[in-house]
């Protein structure tokens, strides 16, 4: 018999975190969280979405054991503001039992229903900014920090609680060799005339700061147009400010401004922590931390997190001068792979952007729907 528990103290809320350490025991290819940070995600003092949004988690037990999680999220500014009516849930991790995976869909869809909303879709976060989908394919990967990992038997558990697929989505890479100077130098150079842009660099944190704010406005901008986009509000931009920015190489965020300074484009790169943060098993502290400077400085592994560029200036090449600034950087790194998040595979655009070097799809994954009203 299966027993779920609603998630209250911070004990809980630490197995909560914990739960997919055990179920991944051993596994080569997941890619563990920092323990402290995922707890902060959920603390409502820590995070602002919750001014916006509300999360249930729940534990399931089976003989006395903890046996699978999932966070019930609603986020208002969806519902309310875009009149979409979904029950979101996500962090959903269970053992191969279908009378688990089913316990736990239940409890969300109930949730949703008490709420009047129409349909359950997950597993998602909270906003684009979290993570998103169940694999389908490449169990046999190494993860990333940004993404979830799971076992080949969750799309069965999904199909047997009648959740159909929503959205599909693929992750690419490519080595660094493939990237060929050829198709954006030249380009890249007329296009900043045209248009009379410039391309930004850093080297210090510090002086990326006064930009990011500007970066998260370009943010909303161009991938408003996107299914399921939520706007990321003032004080998210704060939190996101300091919880991403830090961890991130200056050189590798590059910003594109016109003539009158007005930020048209943005990218942001960020070295791959996955061997790093298999290393420090979750938590920071003693070695976890020097693990992660060892990978922001040294990685030869990066992740295309985030390119954002603005709509009146898209389909005219600005990819090119982004190109353009990351090659001499990865040049000089000795960059070996190149890896890019998840993207929708109805995103034509962006992959007209990646054409040039050749990529391969190595990862592919799905959001799953069913009606609840």
């Amino acid at each position: 018999m299966v027993t779920l528990k609603e998630v209250k103290t911070k004990k809980e809320l630490k197995a909560f975190v914990k739960f997919p350490f055990k179920l991944y025991k051993g596994s080569p290819y997941w890619v563990p969280p920092i323990i402290s940070q995922e707890m902060k995600t959920f603390d409502k003092k820590e995070n602002p979405v919750f001014m916006d949004a509300e999360a249930t988690m729940f534990l399931a037990y089976k003989n006395n054991e903890i046996v699978g999680r999932v966070a019930a999220i609603i986020n208002w500014l969806e519902v309310n503001g875009q009149n979409i009516k979904k029950m979101r849930f996500g962090w959903f991790d269970f053992i191969d039992d279908l009378e688990v995976s089913q316990a736990l869909f239940n409890k969300v869809e109930a949730i949703g229903k008490a709420h009047g909303l129409s349909y359950a879709e997950g597993p998602v976060g909270f906003s684009n900014l979290d993570k998103v989908g169940v694999m389908t394919e490449g169990f046999n990967t190494l993860s990333t920090m940004i993404t979830w990992y799971n076992h080949p038997y969750y799309v069965k558990h999904y199909e047997a609680a009648n959740y159909t697929i929503e959205k599909s989505y693929s992750e690419s890479s490519f080595p660094f060799s493939n990237v060929k100077p050829e198709f954006f130098k030249k380009a890249q150079i007329l296009i900043k005339k045209r248009y009379q842009l410039t391309a930004l660099n850093f080297t210090k944190t510090e002086d990326v700061m006064p930009y990011v704010n500007k970066m998260f406005d370009l943010f909303n901008d161009s991938y408003a147009g996107l299914s399921s986009f939520v706007a990321i509000t003032d004080i998210q931009k704060e939190y996101f400010k300091n919880k991403f920015i830090s961890f991130i190489n200056p050189e590798y965020i590059k910003f594109v401004v016109d003539s009158k300074d007005n930020l048209i484009a943005f990218a942001i790169v960020m070295p791959s922590f996955a061997k790093a943060l298999q290393k420090a098993k979750g938590k920071l502290f003693p070695l976890g931390f020097k693990h992660i400077l060892q990978a922001k400085k040294h990685s030869k592994d990066v992740i295309f997190y985030l390119i954002g560029i603005h709509p009146d200036y898209q389909n005219k090449g600005i990819h090119a001068l982004i190109f353009n600034e990351y090659y001499d950087i990865f040049t000089k790194k000795g960059i070996e792979t190149c890896l890019r998040t998840p993207e929708l595979e109805d995103n034509i655009a962006i992959k007209q952007i990646w054409k040039h070097f050749n990529p391969e799809v190595i990862r592919r994954r799905k959001t799953y729907k069913k009606d609840i009203a």
